[in-house]
């Protein structure tokens, strides 16, 4: 079964060696000066183009970004290291890399006003809240790009696997937050750019080492390898997922409970409920009567919401607002 499935997915006629697989993936190899000349150029300017599409909210110039993906050779080259069983320097290119795009992020980032609205930003929010979906993109890309790398007849695909895993963009939003005083986002971006390297190593593991190269590390070393990597992806995504349902789940009680406290008002509606951390709540209503007492929304809350977390109310009558702090729950 399972020499069908590799013969299926690389079959003899298209399959590349694993020499030629290291030629490509390893940066100290052959031509080593030329190949890291490169890798630095085109880093430096795909997080250049990176750093300037998140902060203009621009999806086709982060694309563009993608599309260079200088850091996906050494991410490969890590899992060619590991199935070969020798060091080849991809995980300290891929190291130096991350801190060079972080770097170019917080400098675009000083370069700007400081109140920008990050969670506005399509390109930063987008990227700050990785969950199980995100894992099985990556995770699927990551095969996607180590058989494409395996096979000789499939190389058109890497550009739209350069796109699928995005690498250069969650660097580059770490330090557009780092530098925005954001460090709560900047670790969730974080976050996503690990995942995507881990799915990325993981299922490069599993494609190399079906080529069965000499002197490649034994099975059990292999699978102890991918196990490993995926229980360090899954853990922070499924409690991030975890913690999005709850939030879901926090804001639908708190607009129904809001609502029921709105419902003596004539055309008082509930506008919108966020939540901006996990101790703050801002509920938007809009009237044109007198509102309810706020004490009495604070007690229909209590038991919708956890302990210590502090409502604020944002009441707009006509083109008039008026923000109150409603206090702890």
């Amino acid at each position: 079964m399972v020499e069908t499935l590799r013969e299926r997915l690389l079959p003899d006629s298209q399959r590349r060696t694993p020499e030629e697989l290291d030629d490509d993936l390893n940066l100290r190899s052959g031509d080593a000066r030329a190949k890291q000349s490169a890798f630095w150029a085109m880093l430096v300017l795909s997080s250049i183009i990176a750093s300037a599409g998140v902060l203009g909210d621009s999806t086709a110039t982060v694309i563009g970004a993608m599309i260079i993906a200088p850091l996906s050779t050494p991410i490969m080259g890590i899992a060619l290291g590991i199935v070969l069983g020798h060091r080849n320097g991809s995980l300290v290119y891929v190291t130096l890399g991350a801190v060079v795009v972080v770097a170019i992020g917080v400098a675009f980032s000083l370069a700007v006003p400081q109140d920008i609205s990050l969670l506005g930003n399509s390109q930063i929010s987008s990227r700050t809240s990785p969950g199980l979906a995100d894992l099985a993109a990556a995770i699927a890309t990551g095969f996607a790009g180590s058989i494409a790398l395996s096979r000789r007849d499939v190389a058109a695909v890497l550009p739209g696997v350069a796109i699928a895993i995005s690498l250069v963009p969650p660097l580059a939003v770490v330090g557009v937050c780092l530098g925005q005083g954001a460090p709560d986002l900047a670790l969730g971006a974080l976050v996503l750019f690990l995942s995507n390297l881990l799915a990325m190593v993981a299922a490069g593991v599993l494609i190399f080492a079906t080529l069965n190269p000499a002197g490649a590390t034994s099975h059990r070393r292999q699978g102890l390898v991918i196990t490993t990597l995926a229980v360090v992806i899954a853990i922070p995504l499924i409690g991030n997922t975890a913690a999005v349902y709850a939030l879901d789940h926090y804001t639908s009680e708190v607009r129904s409970t809001t609502e029921q406290w709105l419902a003596p008002t004539p055309d008082a509606s509930v506008t919108g409920v966020d939540f901006t951390s996990l101790t703050d709540v801002h509920i938007s209503v809009r009237h044109t009567g007198d509102l309810p007492s706020y004490d009495s929304l604070l007690d229909a809350l209590h038991g919708v919401v956890p302990d210590g977390v502090t409502v604020h109310v944002d009441a707009s009558v006509g083109s008039d607002t008026t923000i109150g702090d409603v206090g702890d729950d």
